[in-house]
């Protein structure tokens, strides 16, 4: 078992930048992929980011430039650092490992999630 638990999320003025972490424990997890995904108030969750084991990362469109995923393995975290925040970045954040090595937006192919982080973006 993996246990995730987020930190970071709060509020923030549109523009402004957050870095939420993600800190794993139990079995260590750190060959895991990592994924941040966000569900709005009545959305569905969706893919932000991923990074592999080795550094590889991808990013959905709308956080391209503005995001960046990176992990300490060392210290079994992965960090998502928010700039240029905007209000449609409003959400729940949660944390996502999966030990296959899959980077992508199936929610089902992650076997551990955290329980999440709120950020909130004003405008």
């Amino acid at each position: 078992q993996v246990q995730l638990v987020e930190s970071g999320g709060g509020l923030v003025q549109a523009g402004g930048s957050l870095r939420l972490s993600c800190a794993a424990s139990g079995r260590t997890g750190s060959t895991y992929t990592k994924g941040w995904f966000r569900q709005a108030p009545g959305k569905e969750r969706e893919f932000v980011a991923g990074i592999s084991w080795s550094g590889r990362t991808a990013f959905t469109d709308s956080v391209k430039g503005r995001f960046t995923i990176s992990r300490d393995n060392a210290k079994n975290t992965v960090y998502l650092q928010m700039n240029s925040l905007k209000p449609e970045d409003t959400a729940v954040y949660y944390c996502a490992a999966d030990p296959s090595g899959y980077i992508g937006s199936v929610t089902s192919r992650y076997n551990y999630w955290g329980q999440g982080t709120q950020v909130t973006v004003s405008s």
